[in-house]
């Protein structure tokens, strides 16, 4: 799963760099395409940072950051098409990878979070 996850991740950034090459030219796309890519390509950046963390407390941390990413991802998603710098079409495929990318990592957040106040109230960790 932690590979799959991995090559998913990264193949979401390419899509959204792809993607935003192909938004027309405009002042305001400049922004918001840097502001898209920085999110999209720190899911994955992230992800990866959090499989190497020195704490369950670090994991858990790190992987709050990748949902705050991808959720950032999500919004400028939203601003790209009620903005109409590109179609419906165009952003469904990366709206719902990335919906289901959060599904995954909020789920892995729920548990890191519910496993790790376990460990800590069965006197296994220090808080």
């Amino acid at each position: 799963m932690t590979e799959e996850i991995k090559r998913r991740s990264k193949q979401f950034a390419i899509a959204i760099i792809k993607m935003t090459e192909s938004l027309p030219r405009k002042n305001s796309t400049f922004v918001i395409s840097n502001q898209i890519i920085n999110s999209a390509t720190s899911v994955g950046a992230n992800y990866r940072s959090s499989l190497r963390g020195r704490s369950k407390a670090e994991f858990i941390a790190k992987l709050g950051i990748v949902v705050e990413e991808i959720d950032e991802t999500l919004y400028w998603l939203e601003i790209i098409h009620e903005s109409e710098l590109a179609t419906q079409e165009t952003i469904k495929p990366h709206w719902q990878e990335a919906n289901e990318l959060t599904s995954i990592f909020v789920s892995m957040l729920k548990t890191a979070k519910l496993n790790h106040s376990k460990a800590i109230s069965e006197g296994n960790l220090k808080s």
